[in-house]
């Protein structure tokens, strides 16, 4: 059985978190396809940028990282997020439809939910990574987080191949 749209109204403001994985890529165009009548524009993308894990880079140059590389390890992920984002604007825009792009810094499934209450959204669409029980247990699932501490309607698209 084909899934369906949840029933919006007109006017809906959606926000689609998006990350380098096919997942995310899926759940961005099934949004594309379902929801886009209903849409309030701009459709907000969403991305959340790791915290620079500097514990490693200290304890792999036993000290305090060179700011330097520090200023390196930023630029690289500000480039690889401009990079994601650029793709997921051109995917909206195969589709006409006009977007808002957001960067976080954090914990995804934090910064996730902080930003659709704080943009008012009605509906919060994720990708499922499909990990399993173990993956799960030590990784946590950020979909499964959003679904219980969003305070919107929170819609997780499956990637079915």
């Amino acid at each position: 059985m084909a899934a369906r749209a949840p029933q919006l109204g007109q006017g809906q403001r959606v926000m689609v978190a998006v990350d380098e994985s096919e997942c995310s890529r899926h759940a961005l165009e099934w949004a594309l396809r379902n929801l886009a009548p209903t849409l309030a524009p701009p459709l907000l993308l969403l991305t959340v940028q790791p915290l620079v894990p500097l514990g490693y880079v200290s304890a792999a140059s036993f000290g305090a990282p060179p700011p330097e590389l520090i200023k390196s390890m930023q630029d690289q992920q500000r480039e690889l997020t401009r990079a994601l984002l650029d793709k997921a604007k051109a995917i909206c825009a195969e589709h006409g439809v006009p977007v808002e792009t957001i960067v976080e810094v954090g914990d995804p499934k934090e910064m996730i939910c902080e930003a659709a209450e704080k943009k008012n959204v009605n509906l919060l669409v994720l990708g499922s990574h499909s990990r399993g029980p173990i993956q799960r247990l030590f990784l946590g699932s950020v979909s499964n987080y959003c679904v219980h501490h969003c305070k919107c309607p929170v819609l997780v698209v499956k990637n079915q191949g």
